[in-house]
């Protein structure tokens, strides 16, 4: 099989959407799934995903769609999963098809809630797909902005360069550059730490603490994220300031299209928590990462003021003003 081969996307969202844009700029067709009919029979009339980025047209009779999970896995060479990491296992345990022979991308960007395993562990672990045909897609890069053909990055991570270089040119193009890495624990790790801290810049955002804040704030999470990466998944070759640790947290911590920013700058101007969840219209990951990271730390013991600033207020209902009090003296 020549990699990547034949591309399925696996979801229906934005960055699914901006993501499958991209593969078909350089491959002939793809196949997609996405879980309910209506929408693929919408998305079939009209051009565009009837939901998510629906300025984006499409040539539909490039694209092979279906809600059967296993005839798509069974179709393709290269699986690119984009599902919401809460949603993902319900999405897996349809799949009766054996993956482990094929190559797996994941393209999200949490963490498996109740395993509190990274995505590539996840796959590892229980359907057996080998360290080496496993990849991880970061950014700097919003699907909002893929979609008004902006100037975007990625970072394709994959311990078998080749297979990370075969990928890479499947998304590359004239408005999307694409960078290789080995780093693939870390780039996963952070892209789950940085929707966490876009929450507290949001939060903080939203009581109007003011840029020289925010930015004590961003520039300590990094150091944070940093302390963090070192402990799960020590990498001689990390540098902390390359796009996808540094780039990917700044455009989230500060970006309009960031749902975490967002989300915690709701939380910020006084929503409740739950409040906040039911007015979003996509899912902020960061809310569960925020669990999920925290529960893996108490085997770490990290030093993360930020995380338990926004543990407290996410899980404790801790007041913002006295959580984010508690972390102004520690900043360096």
């Amino acid at each position: 099989m020549t990699i990547p081969g034949k591309i399925a996307i696996m979801g229906g969202g934005s960055w699914a959407t901006a993501l499958a844009k991209l593969t078909l700029n350089n491959a002939d067709s793809i196949l997609w799934y996405m879980r309910r009919d209506d929408r693929i029979a919408d998305f079939k009339q009209t051009g565009h995903n009837p939901v998510y980025l629906s300025d984006v047209a499409f040539d539909t009779s490039r694209i092979h769609f279906s809600s059967d999970i296993n005839e798509i896995a069974e179709a393709a060479d290269t699986l690119i999963l984009v599902t919401p990491s809460p949603y993902m296992k319900a999405h897996l345990k349809k799949l009766d098809t054996d993956i482990s022979g094929k190559f797996v991308v994941t393209a999200i960007k949490g963490i498996v809630p109740d395993e509190n395993m990274i995505v590539t562990e996840y796959l590892q672990t229980f359907y057996h797909v080998p360290e080496s045909q496993l990849a991880v897609i970061g950014g700097p890069c919003h699907a909002e902005e893929v979609a008004l053909e902006r100037l975007s990055y990625l970072t394709v991570g994959c311990n078998d360069l080749e297979r990370a270089h075969a990928l890479a040119n499947a998304l590359n193009g004239a408005k999307l550059k694409t960078i290789v890495s080995t780093d693939v624990r870390g780039i996963e790790y952070s892209a789950v730490l940085k929707n966490v801290y876009a929450i507290a810049a949001g939060i903080c955002h939203g009581m109007k603490s003011g840029d020289n804040f925010q930015a004590m704030l961003v520039s300590n999470a990094l150091n944070e994220m940093n302390r963090f990466l070192r402990a799960v998944s020590p990498c001689e070759h990390r540098n902390i300031s390359d796009s996808v640790y540094l780039g990917d947290l700044l455009v989230t911590a500060y970006s309009r299209f960031s749902r975490n920013h967002n989300f915690g700058s709701m939380i910020g101007r006084g929503y409740s928590v739950n409040a906040a969840k039911m007015e979003m219209e996509m899912i902020a990951e960061g809310y569960y990462g925020t669990k999920c990271i925290y529960e893996i730390n108490e085997r770490y013991h990290v030093n993360m003021p930020i995380l338990q600033c926004v543990y407290d207020i996410l899980y404790k209902k801790v007041l913002p003003r006295h959580a984010i009090e508690n972390i102004y003296d520690t900043f360096l």
